[in-house]
């Protein structure tokens, strides 16, 4: 037997000494992070599928891994022979239907409590009511299938670097109590680890990633109690909540403590899992809304902004440290993997100012393997970077001053004018993104089609969204802006000055290529507006400063507006970065900022 089919045996013993028909395990932690701890990274070591997000469910004859459409390849890959089914999201019926459709009627399915949201509970429930199936939390069996389980992390916390923080945390704490104020609460529980970090100033390594900490704060009007286990915070961090006049109590206090709530309890309900509500008395009244502090968070003063752009310098110079060595290995002959660029890429950063960590695990992906966008080299499945083609390299680094994330495509040996082709279209719709002016406060979703349409003209399109929100020395994805066709626009996807959003545009082939161009742009007011009738509009300023390799243009596909963009953007990154650069990083930036000329 394989280790998936030892795992997915075991679980089926654990489902019937608990009386389950069905169990379901997703990517979710108490805190519905994006990147999880490794002590809640079941769904991976038990379905052995490696990507970042994904739902098992497992009944007593089958099991299926619901996937979006950024890892139906890899899944398809790392499923084989699992007994577990590929299901495609967008394609196939959610997993709540699946369950519905293959459970009898009376039916029990278990979930883990600290895993699963109030809104994600809604859900399966109202999907399994027609059969009266009923949705059970049993606490031990994960450990049971699951014997070496992680531990919790216990890395120190620390304070973010008050020289690149723009407000306090008890002024940032005013501001969350006159929103709970406006909602009519008389507490408010924060669950979402960024969250937390950016109301507390506080950040830590308890995510990969993301520069959180476990931790749940619940606020009233008059008190601010931080549950995260005080043994792990730094003499500074500690000094630094009894400031803000925030006490600090162990993680695992949370869930009891709101047994003393009364009254209202704002909470968000995709960001709290049913675990940590399971003392809260039936008389206190939920109100459920967006955590004030995401909307606050999103819109970046202009002190970091101005911080970001230094950042953004930064980056970029480290940038052309890596591509000018990248390019000198290939022109050598020497053997460079998929697998190398990370590593290039984090020795290139580490050298700049203000660098703290990766934002993101590296994405370098060459010809076919760029065709999964969320594709990850490990140490035993890479591709060699030879012959004739693209790589894809999607990476990211944590500042002080900032979050980056950033797309660029590099040429390796003679791409084929097919690939050019794709390549100017992808930069032809980034362009026209990245050139639009649009009303304050409209929903980020509307904008799409705008970037899609170069794209769509040659019957090409991509499957994922086109931008989303970063953090400032927080998450590298965030809200509640999100720039995406698929999604329905809601108030909270306003867009509002000073957000940070991607631009990332796609065109993939399976099995073939895959491209992507990705910059950050803040969203700033057009200044000195033709209109003010009309309200107030914005503009993206473009962030990121590094080139974009016009060997891969076909400037005969692209209009004089295009070209200038390619040439103002190529000015402006030259501009900036060669202070910061020398030697064979600067003669690399030098030449890949050449102005763009028709042939």
């Amino acid at each position: 037997m394989t280790t998936a089919d030892q795992n997915l045996a075991a679980l089926r013993q654990a489902m019937q000494r608990h009386g389950l028909d069905a169990f379901v395990i997703p990517s979710a932690d108490p805190h519905l992070s994006e990147y999880l701890p490794e002590h809640w990274q079941a769904r991976r070591d038990l379905s052995g599928f490696t990507g970042s997000v994904g739902t098992l469910a497992v009944t007593p004859q089958k099991a299926g891994l619901w996937v979006d459409s950024r890892y139906w390849e890899q899944a398809e890959q790392q499923l084989a022979g699992s007994g577990i089914a590929l299901q495609k999201m967008g394609e196939v019926a959610p997993y709540t239907e699946w369950l519905a459709e293959n459970l009898q009627e009376g039916a029990a399915v278990g979930v883990p409590a600290d895993m699963l949201s109030l809104t994600g509970k809604r859900g399966l429930e109202a999907a399994l009511a027609a059969k009266n199936i009923r949705v059970e939390h049993p606490e031990t069996l994960l450990d049971e299938v699951w014997p070496q389980r992680p531990a919790m992390p216990s890395e120190k916390v620390y304070v973010h670097n008050p020289a690149f923080v723009s407000e306090t945390a008890a002024e940032k704490l005013a501001r969350v109590r006159a929103a709970m104020k406006e909602h009519g609460a008389d507490a408010h529980l924060v669950s979402s680890l960024d969250d937390i970090a950016w109301i507390t100033n506080l950040r830590g390594n308890d995510v990969p990633f993301n520069p959180v900490f476990l931790s749940f704060l619940l606020i009233s009007a008059d008190t601010a109690v931080l549950f995260a286990d005080h043994i792990r915070f730094s003499a500074e961090a500690a000094a630094a909540l009894q400031a803000a006049g925030i006490e600090a109590r162990d993680y695992a206090e949370a869930a009891a403590a709101l047994a003393d709530v009364r009254g209202s309890l704002l909470v968000e309900p995709n960001k709290t899992a049913v675990s940590t509500l399971r003392h809260l008395p039936e008389s206190v009244r939920l109100i459920e809304d967006i955590n004030p502090s995401t909307l606050f968070k999103s819109v970046k003063s202009d002190a970091d902004i101005a911080r970001w752009r230094d950042v953004m310098a930064q980056d970029g110079a480290a940038l052309c440290g890596f591509f000018a060595e990248f390019e000198q290995k290939l022109a050598a002959g020497e053997r460079v993997t998929e697998f190398d660029i990370d590593g290039m890429l984090l020795k290139h950063r580490s050298r700049r100012e203000g660098f703290i960590s990766p934002s993101f695990g590296t994405i370098a992906g060459f010809n076919a393997n760029a065709a999964m966008a969320h594709y990850s080299a490990t140490a035993e499945h890479y591709s060699v970077i030879e012959g004739d083609g693209m790589l894809l390299i999607d990476s990211g680094g944590q500042y002080w001053g900032g979050t980056t994330d950033i797309t660029r495509m590099a040429p390796v040996g003679t791409p084929s004018e097919t690939q050019k082709r794709d390549y100017t279209l992808v930069l032809k719709a980034h362009i026209a993104l990245d050139e639009t002016v649009f009303p304050d406060n409209i929903a980020a979703p509307m904008i799409d089609a705008v970037c899609r349409k170069p794209l769509w003209q040659a019957q090409c399109n991509y499957g994922h969204g086109t931008g989303h929100g970063v953090g400032y020395f927080l998450n590298v994805h965030e809200g509640p802006q999100l720039i995406a066709c698929a999604a329905t626009p809601n108030k909270n996807h306003a867009m509002k000055k000073g957000m940070v959003t991607s631009i990332e545009p796609g065109l993939y082939r399976p099995g073939k290529w895959g491209i992507r161009i990705e910059n950050l742009a803040a969203n700033m007011p057009v200044p000195n507006p033709a209109e003010t009738e009309f309200g107030e509009f914005l503009y993206f300023e473009t962030l990121t400063l590094c080139p974009i390799d016009t060997r891969l243009m076909l400037p005969a596909m692209m209009d004089d507006n295009e070209i200038r963009w390619v040439n103002d953007y190529h000015a402006e990154v030259r501009r900036r970065l060669e202070p910061l650069t020398e030697g064979d990083a600067k003669a690399w930036l030098l030449e890949r900022t050449k102005p763009l000329v028709r042939a």
